[in-house]
């Protein structure tokens, strides 16, 4: 309801309104009153008294219905009044644009070639539909999410809803990091957002990088695996080796970093990165390898566990990226990939008696005959690192790559459903399968699908189009539910059971690694682009040396 004061106001208005314009508002009596001037006087004697009294008395009645609206308006509540404003407005723009519907649709403009695409369609006569496909998977998986998992980070597509119990809580990780994943798929050639959208997503991420500051004000610099964004206080996990942060996890901020002093000038995103890298080149490593857990707070390394697969796979994987991120400028990385893959190669790189090249897991002493699914990614990490290899072994690690590349469709290939375990051993007779239960499942993940894509990328050899293909089917066949795609607890049952998660990173990482599988990327439009982990792309370019000694990519 209106104050005292208020509707005194408006009282005061009406009568303000009144004697200043009485036919606005007595539209009725507008009519018949007309504006009296010296020259229409005497026109206006012939008059007669009832027409005049007639007049008054219709006037009055007006006056009378007006004073009887404005008594209603001042019993409305002030929601009631504000929605009938909004009718009469919204009336108003209606009948504006009835009167004049706007400029006509501007004629359509050719779309110029892409650059590096050859008309963005493969030469194969099915690869059309196969692409069509994945768009499809994509947008299935897209369209649940939205439907049912709106503001979540994970969608649970069976029971239809949002899935966020994990460290993200309600913050959407997957929205902030599939805007870019959307696009790949939805295109034969590399497509970028609106420069709105990018001016958009630079400033979140400033905004989010100035709030991931603070974990990395520790002893030694080493970040804390998590931050609260409101306190800035940092911790790490509780099972992490006494308290270590994760080799993959402080190791693979270097792309995103250097590209945020890229768009933003500051380097002090640059600093932070650079500041691991030369504490991590200062340290003594066990046999040259790199163990997964470092304590931010003494500088040692915890236990001694290396793996090229969790906990430590992406660490590697940004020391080769940084060096084609900086135009093959950062030789500095470049040399320390070189010396951590020879390091990997003598110790942790096995053939089987079955003739499987894997890549084992190195703990305290000893090796573990065991290749997780994630290490998978190595095989598409060689062959992008066989170009500028030292002493010539381009040749050799290309090899190297397409070897571990059939070791893990092997994994795949040797499940009932054509999807890979989690882990697979190569111990007592059995190679490449999964011997215990809880490393059976298949969680949607990429990394198989990105080796594939790397060595297609690099041989063009139609096998791994072929692999990816199959691994597309067996998804749809498999993990397709009605709210999406579900992970499965067990790849060699004929009748698996659901997971009910739809991870992120399968429409972030998996479904984008698929589509250039059935699409003509061509080599010019990658070779100005380097994917991160998350295979969203950012933009290579030269480093610069600026003043002060900090190195700045050229814009």
């Amino acid at each position: 309801a209106l104050t005292t004061g208020e509707m005194h106001s408006l009282g005061l208005y009406l009568s303000i309104l009144e004697n200043l314009c009485p036919p606005c508002f007595f539209p009725s009596a507008s009519k018949n009153v007309r504006p009296v001037s010296h020259r229409t006087q005497s026109s206006q004697k012939h008059i007669s008294v009832e027409e005049v009294a007639s007049l008054r008395d219709k006037i009055r009645a007006d006056h009378e219905r007006a004073l009887q609206e404005a008594k209603e308006k001042l019993r409305k509540s002030r929601e009631e009044l504000q929605a009938e404003i909004q009718t009469e407005k919204t009336k108003v723009m209606e009948d504006l644009k009835k009167k004049d519907p706007g400029p006509k649709p501007l004629p359509p403009v050719p779309m110029p070639k892409v650059v590096g695409v050859s008309d963005g369609e493969p030469p194969e006569p099915d690869a059309k539909e196969k692409r069509d496909k994945i768009r499809e998977m994509m947008k299935h998986a897209w369209d649940s999410y939205r439907q049912y998992g709106w503001g979540h980070n994970e969608l649970k597509p069976i029971a239809k809803k949002g899935h966020s119990t994990n460290i993200f809580g309600n913050f959407s990780v997957l929205l902030f990091n599939l805007y870019v994943g959307l696009v790949i798929p939805s295109s034969p050639g590399l497509k970028f957002p609106s420069t709105f959208f990018l001016q958009v997503f630079k400033l979140k991420a400033v905004q989010l990088a100035e709030k991931l500051l603070p974990a990395f004000n520790t002893p030694t610099g080493i970040p804390w695996a998590m931050v609260n964004l409101k306190s800035g206080v940092g911790r790490n996990w509780g099972w992490a080796s006494a308290g270590s942060s994760i080799l993959a996890e402080f190791g693979t901020l270097h792309m995103e970093f250097v590209h945020l002093t890229y768009l933003t000038g500051n380097p002090v995103y640059y600093q932070k990165v650079m500041h691991i890298r030369k504490l991590l080149a200062k340290m003594d490593r066990p046999n040259g390898l790199y163990p997964n857990y470092l304590n931010p707070r003494t500088g040692r390394w915890g236990q001694h566990h290396t793996s090229v697969g969790g906990l430590g796979d992406s660490f590697y994987e940004y020391l080769l990226k940084a060096w084609l991120m900086s135009d093959k400028t950062d030789t500095e990385a470049r040399k320390t990939y070189d010396d951590a893959v020879e390091a990997i190669e003598r110790h942790l790189v096995r053939k089987s008696n079955g003739g499987l090249t894997f890549i084992g897991e190195w703990k305290n002493g000893h090796l573990e005959r065991k290749m997780g699914h994630l290490a998978c990614f190595a095989g598409g990490m060689f062959a992008l690192g066989a170009d500028g290899s030292p002493d010539d072994k381009a040749g050799h690690y290309l090899q190297l790559g397409a070897e571990i590349a059939h070791t893990c469709h092997e994994s795949y290939d040797r499940t009932v459903l054509k999807l890979g375990p989690e882990a697979f051993k190569f111990d007592s007779g059995l190679e490449a399968v999964a011997v215990r239960q809880n490393e059976k499942y298949y969680i949607l993940r990429p990394e198989v699908i990105e080796t594939y894509w790397y060595m297609w990328r690099f041989t063009h050899d139609p096998k791994y189009r072929q692999w990816g293909w199959e691994a597309a089917q067996a998804i749809d066949k498999y993990c397709r539910v009605s709210g999406g795609f579900s992970g499965v607890k067990d790849v060699y049952s004929s009748n698996p059971t659901y997971d009910d998660v739809q991870q992120s990173f399968f429409l972030a990482e998996t479904l984008k690694c698929f589509s250039p599988l059935t699409s003509l990327l061509m080599s010019k439009a990658l070779k100005k682009t380097a994917f991160n982990s998350s295979f969203v792309p950012l933009k290579v370019g030269p480093l610069n040396r600026q003043a002060g000694g900090e190195f700045l990519m050229k814009s």
